[in-house]
């Protein structure tokens, strides 16, 4: 064997890795109603990386939309309750953007009442009123956008629920993140500002 050999076989897998199209991670939730796709925010790193390493764990495979309330948001993962999120596996501190606002679409960190904000790692809602929640910028961390599935979502929020606002039939969740490339992007209703 010569001594080119390695050379040319590194040559060619640098060259097939270099051809590889930059893929981006996206939020997917799959109900028995339809896929939801959201953009998940750089400007929010923590909230990030805990939403993707919660979904790759598969945290929330056993879980339901368990509180959802039309004309303001469907929510899911861990439930509320009156102790707060004893649940949930962690806590993180709060990354408020102003560019990052509660508008239609937009997914949030569910959180109790804790003085300093700190959001539940294991709760999301995504903001269904049309209008946006301007109330809770500032209070609230918005980590994504939803950019294919809000009519999923206003489907979601107009099952019948009980006095807690969980629905009457469990929408089940199976939420991961998938890689995809600008152009799958583009084709799913959403453009990668480069």
């Amino acid at each position: 064997m010569s001594k080119t050999t390695p050379l040319i076989g590194f040559i060619f897998l640098l060259a097939c890795s270099c051809g590889k199209e930059k893929t981006y991670p996206v939020g997917q939730i799959k109900t028995e109603m339809g896929e939801i796709l959201f953009w998940l925010y750089d400007e929010t790193p923590h909230h990030k990386e805990s939403f993707m390493k919660l979904a790759a764990a598969g945290y929330w495979d056993s879980l339901t939309f368990n509180r959802v309330i039309n004309n303001f948001v469907a929510q899911g993962g861990c439930p509320d309750i009156p102790e707060g999120f004893s649940d949930s596996p962690y806590l993180l501190a709060p990354e408020f953007t102003d560019s990052l606002r509660h508008v239609y679409g937009a997914v949030g960190a569910g959180r109790d009442n804790n003085p300093e904000k700190l959001s539940a790692g294991c709760q999301f809602y995504i903001v269904q009123k049309k209008e946006g929640l301007a109330r809770l910028n500032g209070d609230y961390t918005v980590y994504g956008q939803v950019f294919k599935g809000m009519d999923i979502i206003d489907q979601i929020v107009e099952v019948p629920t009980d006095s807690t606002d969980a629905p009457l039939s469990p929408i089940k969740i199976d939420v991961n993140v998938i890689n995809l490339t600008a152009e799958e992007l583009k084709k799913s209703g959403f453009v990668v500002k480069r």
